[in-house]
């Protein structure tokens, strides 16, 4: 550490290429001229190279100058960001909510209802992660983990939000037609979601064994992810297996429709699962949130 300089000098240096001139450093710093000059002296010495070119007026940065101007600028601004997350974890984390959920969950769902919740509680943030694993934990630093299956989760406090029923989906006028040339789902073009990190979701196999369907081959185009496959079932590109937190939006938006008398229920739902001692902020969102999913399972009764 002894390699660097006083945090200071490079605090001057970094205003004064910023504001362009060591006068209007010295005003913002509050500090006189001769100190910021003998700062930028210093600093110099510090390097063992000029940093100015003082031949011409305002002094501009030599090519020494320019390396050390942007590895401070980026230096500072590294420290700002760290100052800004440890504000947040220690005296402001009161106002900070950290939810984990899948990616569909957090695209269709979370997001399009977080504005209620903001309009309530303007003064809490929710930080919202989607884990590339698909399987929201409740690991340190996160607050609510909200995810499907079939409950028994150890850590925390679990409750169950809704259940999930799945039923294909496709473009109003796709499924039209289909219903139209007499192509059930043993012959329509199928949407798969195929990835090592959502095997534990239902797929188009398990559906037709479900319906007592049988289909000869279970060909068509393959995505690794629910957003990907919503964007591809939207332009009309064939049917995907659509889930209630995932699809249940473009549906009622008309975007898309359901395949008609094809819902099935495999016993599974979404649960909340929460740290045993939850802050004002996260006890508020958490209320929030069962209370949107009140409103889902009311819409069934």
């Amino acid at each position: 550490m002894d390699r660097l300089p006083p945090l200071r000098l490079l605090a001057t240096f970094e205003t004064v290429t910023r504001l362009g001139t060591m006068r209007e450093a010295s005003a913002r710093l509050n500090v006189t001229l001769p100190a910021v000059s003998q700062a930028l002296k210093s600093l110099e010495e510090h390097a063992g190279a000029e940093l100015f070119d003082r031949s011409t007026r305002p002094a501009r940065l030599t090519d020494a100058g320019e390396i050390l101007a942007r590895a401070t600028r980026e230096g500072l601004g590294q420290i700002a960001s760290a100052l800004e997350d440890i504000r947040a974890m220690h005296g402001q984390e009161e106002r900070h909510v950290t939810v984990a959920c899948t990616l569909g969950m957090a695209t269709y769902w979370l997001m399009p209802r977080l504005h209620d919740f903001y309009a309530a509680n303007p003064e809490i943030t929710v930080n919202v992660q989607a884990p590339a694993t698909d399987l929201p934990n409740l690991a340190p630093g996160i607050d609510i983990a909200v995810r499907y299956g079939t409950g028994g989760w150890r850590e925390g406090q679990t409750l169950k939000l809704f259940d999930e029923i799945i039923c294909p989906v496709g473009t109003p006028a796709l499924i039209a037609r289909l219903q139209a040339e007499g192509v059930g789902l043993d012959r329509a073009h199928l949407i798969h979601v195929r990835s090592p990190l959502a095997q534990h979701w239902a797929g188009w196999v398990d559906y037709l064994a479900a319906r007592g369907i049988e289909r000869a081959r279970l060909s068509g185009q393959s995505l690794n992810n629910y957003v990907q496959a919503t964007q591809a079932a939207q332009e009309g590109r064939g049917l995907m297996l659509g889930w209630r937190s995932i699809t249940e939006g473009v549906v009622s938006d008309g975007a898309l429709a359901k395949w008609p008398e094809g819902a099935v229920d495999f016993g599974t739902a979404y649960y909340v699962t929460s740290a045993t001692r939850l802050s004002e902020s996260g006890q508020c969102f958490l209320d929030w949130l069962t209370g949107q999913a009140r409103i889902v399972r009311e819409t069934d009764a």
